[in-house]
């Protein structure tokens, strides 16, 4: 997987500083997007933490999850959280190392009590001496929360600025995307105390133990009953030793929320699991194996590969302004398309890291990721792939059937009674679609999609 050099640069490191008027955790940003344009370090909040031990948790286990690699665990740099400003919460996501777990830490309006909040997203400094101050917070004084320099009339010439070089793996990129896309397509599954849940989470193997397989859990009235195979009305809790991130942070909490697709029974699903925190939420999205990033999942390919998608994302884009929830019907009716070319729209938004989803608000929300997005082929090779194929007139149908390639690898691609496309080559034989269309079917649904319009 290719990575780029990404540089952080900060006036200071983050720290929580105690002064005689108490304690103040000042998050340095990085260079980041916010409304005015590009801002080398943006000043988003100062103000108070309503329930400040709980978010010093919350925070670190953010941080965690993105200091740690799940699969095969290695010594690697820890990339630093991304946060967003949207007018009144803040956002902080982060992704494990290996791809495969999603983290992102909500503090809402209840939870903050202070200026107004900004607009915009950008890089905070997540250092070691502040992961160990966060994780020995406690008591019930007030925290002072900044996000953003104190003074922006200090300048770097003095040589204080702290600068980060570290690998940005075009999969959290890539990550994102899919993340949401995964996301928009779960349903809430169960909810119970937290009190009740914490004894089957504090069960949960740790990482790098035994016990990586895929487990079970029951809603059973108010708790959840664990189950070592799928029974009716169980949720998928995949590579279990993954949510050990939100151990540090259960006595805080007042609810977990499950999140999964609505499938048939005994599949192996991608799950969300969010803790209900004061004024706040924890939501940890978990891959379908702990092997399997969310970087390859492939749900974005279809919208990407759609005629009008891109076109629309244009249009859509001017459209967005940090909100904290994007309601589909409203930009429907503002940009004047039906609403499922608005998804699309905000598919292709996503591989730019522009759109993400609430599972609790069951909403869009809109960042701008502070680094180049690149070329959506680029992060995409089956959709570069599939045209090269179509450029190349290797893609002809035949009714039901599709034969794709040329010589002796030609693959064929047969439509199904409700439009669903299938194909003989072996990444379909693997997954069956569940990682998305290979590049065969994605290269017939282009050609097969053109031919239908040239038809109308």
């Amino acid at each position: 997987m290719t990575s780029l050099l990404q540089s952080y640069s900060y006036l200071h490191p983050s720290a929580v500083r105690e002064s005689a008027a108490g304690r103040t955790l000042a998050l340095e940003t990085s260079g980041g997007a916010t409304p005015a344009g590009e801002a080398a370090h943006p000043r988003f909040f100062s103000g108070f933490l309503t329930a400040p031990t709980a978010a010093a948790a919350a925070l670190l286990a953010v941080a965690d999850v993105a200091a740690t690699r799940y699969h095969r665990p290695t010594a690697s740099a820890s990339l630093d959280p991304v946060v967003t400003a949207d007018g009144d919460r803040l956002r902080m996501e982060s992704f494990s190392g290996c791809c495969g777990v999603y983290a992102r830490f909500d503090v809402l309006a209840p939870g903050l009590d202070g200026d107004d909040v900004g607009h915009g997203t950008t890089n905070v400094d997540i250092n070691l001496p502040l992961r160990r101050a966060l994780a020995g917070l406690g008591g019930l004084d007030p925290l002072q929360l900044t996000v953003g320099p104190e003074e922006l009339e200090v300048s770097t010439f003095d040589g204080r600025f702290v600068e980060k070089r570290v690998p940005l793996p075009e999969r959290w990129l890539r990550g994102f995307a899919e993340a949401q896309v995964l996301a928009a397509g779960f349903a809430l599954r169960a909810e119970v105390p937290a009190a009740e849940a914490a004894t089957v989470l504090r069960a949960l193997p740790r990482p790098g133990a035994a016990g990586r397989t895929t487990r079970w859990l029951v809603p059973a009235g108010r708790t959840l009953r664990p189950a070592s195979r799928p029974v009716p009305g169980a949720v998928c809790l995949p590579g279990p030793d993954r949510l050990s991130a939100l151990r540090q942070v259960l006595r805080h909490a007042t609810t977990l929320r499950i999140y999964a697709p609505d499938l048939a029974e005994g599949h192996v699903t991608a799950s969300a699991w969010e803790l209900g925190l004061p004024g706040m939420r924890l939501t940890l999205l978990l891959s379908q194996d702990a092997a399997r990033g969310f970087s390859g999942e492939g749900g974005v390919l279809y919208d990407l590969a759609g005629g009008p998608a891109a076109d629309d994302a244009n249009l859509v884009s001017v459209l967005l302004a940090w909100e904290p929830r994007i309601e589909v019907s409203e930009l429907s009716r503002l940009a004047d398309l039906p609403p499922e070319r608005v998804r699309a729209a905000l598919t292709v938004l996503g591989t730019s890291g522009q759109i993400g989803y609430d599972l609790a608000e069951e909403a869009y929300f809109h960042r701008r990721l502070p680094y180049s997005a690149g070329a959506v082929e680029t992060r995409n090779p089956r959709l570069r792939g599939a045209r090269a194929l179509v450029a190349d007139g290797a893609v002809r149908v035949d009714g039901a059937l599709t034969r794709v390639g040329r010589g002796d690898r030609v693959h064929l691609v047969r439509a199904d009674d409700t439009g669903g496309l299938s194909c003989t080559c072996l990444w379909w034989a693997k997954y069956r679609g569940g990682r998305g269309p290979c590049t065969h079917v994605l290269a017939a649904r282009m050609v097969r999609d053109e031919t239908a319009e040239a038809a109308l």
